[in-house]
């Protein structure tokens, strides 16, 4: 962990690069769990089933989505 001196203010990200990199984590959250949702209620014809395997698929992104955010969501 890095302390900052006095003199020194941490760098603040504009509302448009939050609203930008949030909608980017939002995508990379939500896209695999719809892929998967839609793709097993195609082709094994079960609503339930595509539900519960995109509910999982979702959370395990979900569980990535904090080491990807610590990278995007961090100013340089």
């Amino acid at each position: 962990m890095e302390l900052l001196s006095e003199d020194e203010k941490p760098v603040k990200l504009t509302k448009k690069e939050i609203i930008l990199r949030g909608s980017i984590l939002a995508l990379i959250t939500t896209t695999p769990s719809l892929i998967v949702f839609i793709l097993v209620w195609y082709f094994l014809d079960d609503v339930i089933v595509g539900a519960i395997s995109g509910a999982i698929v979702h959370f395990i992104a979900m569980g990535f989505s904090l080491k990807i955010s610590k990278k995007l969501l961090v100013k340089k």
